[in-house]
């Protein structure tokens, strides 16, 4: 069964500001904001396939947040942390250069985070975030922007 994805980009302005935030540098975002980053960010992980265990993790949530993925998911406002906002940042920017990597391929962009990856001592991008935490987001938004020739 093959499985739709969108042809346009699903980050909107917000969410490439969050994405483009100077790495360390504290950002402050309202409620309406944070609300709509929820939305994106949960539509990201259902983009990735990534069942719920897995988004809390990446997000650096508890196993059993199971509740607060749903009310993000119906645009509950993000809290305002910064190692939750860091992460949604790294995880738009690594979603933005997938789809600049992969432009005519969003299916590919879209399942890149659970692919094996030689470059990655045969890890999938995923395993890595998942391992190594914000450490881990940073280290695969890195090489991403590595390969962009950033």
């Amino acid at each position: 069964m093959s499985t739709h994805y969108p042809a346009k980009p699903m980050l909107d302005d917000e969410a490439l500001r969050v994405a483009e935030a100077a790495p360390g540098r504290r950002v402050s975002y309202g409620k309406d904001e944070r609300a709509r980053l929820a939305k994106m960010v949960t539509r990201l992980f259902d983009h990735w396939q990534l069942d719920t265990a897995t988004q809390a993790e990446l997000l650096g949530l508890s196993a059993g947040s199971r509740t607060a993925l749903s009310r993000y998911r119906r645009g509950t406002p993000l809290p305002d942390s910064r190692d939750l906002m860091d992460r949604v940042g790294h995880l738009f920017g690594i979603h933005k250069s997938l789809r600049l990597l992969y432009p005519d391929n969003p299916e590919l962009a879209y399942d890149w985070p659970q692919r094996r990856n030689a470059s990655l001592d045969r890890y999938t991008p995923l395993e890595i975030m998942l391992e190594q935490g914000l450490p881990g987001l940073v280290a695969i938004r890195g090489y991403l922007d590595h390969l962009r020739g950033l």
